[in-house]
């Protein structure tokens, strides 16, 4: 009989090379490649790329930037609207053993120059569009990237700005490189910034591991199946795409690249390249809704849709469900690699109206197949909230899809992990199904299009108006943006300032889009200890 202290299932059988590799997804393009090497992988205007061929850029990216001095853990950071360019970095870049750094090409020239100088990026792919910003930002910081150009053969305008261009960098490379995977998973492969709550943005380092698990939920959340033919409405840039370019080499699916996004050109890529799924916010959704009828004709497809964001408003998926296309919602953070909750379908549901569908499929839902908890509690005690659908609490998150943790700032990192759950900051009711409903955003985040707008950041603009005594932005419900920054302003003494005036000032001081769509004067109200009572502005910014 075995000795108690004995395990026959640890002795001698350890990890080894026959049985064990690190989860990365590059694992996911090799295997394409192989598999499906005629197989159409990017299309971008005229220009066809296989799976081989897209294989073949990726390695010799990878072989260029090691023969340019870029070391493992080192960040590369490419600047780029959807092109194939920024599709072959993500797998490039980590091939090299380094760090891929999508920036927000919406994003202005003080908010890239810190990025920048954060990561440390050592080398910064920039396409003409973005040359003049980039420019701006790299003549801010001390330790400036070698810069080389993105010459987009579709694109007019912009100044090249580099050492070099993209084809001529890669053309340094050997295809036969010879790349592995990581020997730990746990290694960073990309490093994104969120702007939180605070003005200077937070650097989320995701992990192969979690990347490798996210792209492979995606394809089980929405039955993606073999070679889908995916439009790319959702940034590459926005949680890398949501980990859709490696889900993508997982499922040897075809990436359909877009520069902007804009209904006539959604509509003809649906037709052209019979695209059957593309992410977006629900100002994507609306903005195609509210397309010209003769713009939505001879689509005989089915198109899956996967919408996150600021919750989108039930008539809204009605809106797409009426014109035939299937929408998924989704929820996550950019602390957890894009969506980490789905509304998972019911058939039983298939029975109700459309206007009943639409108000169930507007709840963010249930775990992601690879996420591994979730539950809404109270955000100080962890104790989780009753399902029934009215009591609010914080919704939290833990499992292999949540960040390694925020580059160089340990202390928000254990703040953010405190109690062994991620604290998402939004708060959501819990309903009786396990489904979860978001209700409000106590971080004071406002989500338009898709994108996070810190209203302290806008505060901070709107206190430098000379004539402004007082500012508080909030959260106003837009119907085209889903959110939108709303402000109210107290005027100095003696001062006359207009809201055309303080929007105007806004739009020159930081991104436009971050800028207020209103301003209301007057007095703020208080506690007693003189903080600013937000809640009651959010209530008179979406008075009806």
């Amino acid at each position: 009989m075995s000795n108690n202290n004995h395990n026959p299932y640890i002795m001698g059988l350890d990890k080894n090379e026959a049985n064990y590799s690190a989860l990365s997804p590059l694992s996911f393009i090799q295997r394409s490649a192989s598999v499906y090497p005629n197989h159409l992988a990017v299309v971008h205007q005229d220009t066809r790329r296989t799976w081989s061929e897209t294989y073949k850029r990726t390695v010799k990216l990878a072989s260029a930037l090691t023969k340019n001095g870029i070391k493992k853990g080192e960040t590369v950071a490419f600047m780029a609207p959807n092109i194939p360019e920024l599709f072959e970095a993500h797998f490039g870049v980590p091939m090299a053993g380094a760090v891929l750094n999508a920036l927000n090409t919406r994003l202005d020239a003080e908010a890239l120059a810190f990025i920048l100088q954060h990561g440390e990026a050592k080398i910064i792919f920039v396409d003409r569009e973005f040359s003049e910003v980039i420019s701006r930002a790299v003549k801010m910081i001390q330790h400036k990237p070698v810069v080389i150009d993105i010459d987009d053969l579709y694109y007019e305008g912009g100044e090249l700005i580099g050492s070099m261009d993209y084809e001529a960098f890669i053309s340094q490379g050997d295809e036969n490189f010879n790349w592995s995977l990581p020997e730990d998973e746990w290694d960073a492969i990309t490093l994104n910034y969120t702007s939180g709550t605070t003005g200077n943005p937070k650097g989320v380092v995701y992990h192969h591991r979690g990347a490798y698990l996210n792209a492979v939920s995606n394809l089980i959340s929405w039955n993606m199946g073999s070679h889908p033919s995916y439009l790319w409405t959702l940034p590459m840039f926005h949680c890398n795409g949501w980990c859709f370019p490696w889900g993508l080499a997982a499922c040897a699916g075809i990436s359909v690249c877009l520069r902007h996004v804009r209904a006539d050109d959604i509509y003809d890529a649906i037709r052209k390249d019979k695209v059957n799924h593309f992410c977006g916010a629900p100002i994507v959704l609306n903005m195609l809704n509210n397309a010209p009828d003769e713009m939505k004709a001879d689509i005989h497809h089915e198109v899956k849709v996967m919408t996150a964001g600021a919750p989108p408003p039930a008539s809204v998926i009605q809106g797409m469900e009426e014109m035939g296309f299937n929408v998924t919602h989704v929820y996550g953070l950019t602390e957890t690699y894009g969506p980490s909750v789905v509304c998972a379908w019911h058939d039983e549901w298939d029975e109700k109206t459309i206007e009943e569908k639409s108000r169930l499929k507007s709840r963010q839902g249930v775990k992601v197949p690879m996420q591994e908890d979730l539950m809404v509690a109270h955000p100080e005690t962890l104790e989780p909230v009753p399902q029934d659908g009215t009591t609010i609490g914080e919704i939290f998150m833990r499992g292999n899809l949540v960040m390694k943790g925020y580059l160089k700032n340990p202390s928000t990192t254990d703040e953010a992990f405190e109690g062994g759950w991620l604290h998402s900051g939004d708060l959501a009711v819990w309903h009786a199904d396990g489904y979860i409903d978001i209700k409000d955003r106590s971080k004071d985040i406002i989500i338009s299009g898709g994108e996070n707008i810190s209203s302290v950041e806008v505060e901070d603009v709107l206190y430098r108006h000379r004539s402004i005594m007082e500012a508080a932005v909030v959260a106003q419900q837009d119907e085209k943006w889903g959110e939108v920054p709303c402000a109210f302003v107290k005027v100095k003494e003696g001062e006359e300032i207009t809201a055309e005036e303080v929007i105007a000032f806004c739009r020159d001081n930081m991104a436009r889009f971050k800028a207020p769509k209103k301003i209301v004067f007057g007095d703020l109200p208080k506690t007693s200890t003189g903080k600013i009572q937000k809640f009651l502005l959010r209530d008179q910014a979406n008075e009806k």
